[in-house]
């Protein structure tokens, strides 16, 4: 078969067209992800899908949970990633569910990569894409900042709780 010039031009338009369209689409989306280094207020939704606990104590391993998720908010090095998931299993093997840890180490390992734009990913109080990044001074500092405020808020309700129980 032979090719003519007409028709290998006619191939590299269509290249031509596609390269641009996806550079396009890259300079409109990238202002979309943010790569502002603002760190977003804690957000916890206990163990995401999972539950919190048994049939029987519905909240038995979700401290557990609020300690992982604080750790992801926070997001930080593979290293990091992994003490913090160990640590979660960890803590719900020793509420007395050594099965079920094991089964949620697994579904964090595999659902909590920072790859993925998702509300539960390792590093989820900073701007997507992140990957791993181990944290500076700077963003450390943004980090107590944000557990001070957690602190005085909760410190607040609990407060209001105790007045309106008296």
């Amino acid at each position: 078969m032979i090719i003519t010039t007409n028709r290998l031009n006619g191939v590299n338009s269509i290249y031509n067209h596609f390269i641009v369209g996806i550079i396009t689409a890259v300079m409109l989306f990238l202002p979309a992800i943010g790569f502002s280094d603002t760190l977003k207020p804690f957000t916890t939704d206990g163990c995401s899908s999972f539950p919190d606990g048994t049939l029987e104590q519905q909240s038995l391993w979700a401290q557990c949970c609020i300690r992982h998720d604080l750790a992801y908010w926070q997001g930080g090095s593979y290293a990091q990633r992994l003490a913090a998931d160990q640590a979660l299993e960890s803590c719900v093997a020793e509420a007395g569910e050594p099965e079920i840890a094991k089964l949620m180490l697994t579904g964090v390992r595999v659902g909590g990569t920072p790859y993925l734009p998702t509300s539960f990913r390792w590093g989820y109080g900073w701007p997507w894409p992140r990957g791993y990044k181990t944290l500076t001074d700077q963003e450390k500092l943004s980090i107590k900042h944000e557990l001070d405020n957690l602190q005085i808020m909760l410190k607040s309700l609990t407060d209001e709780l105790k007045t309106q129980s008296n």
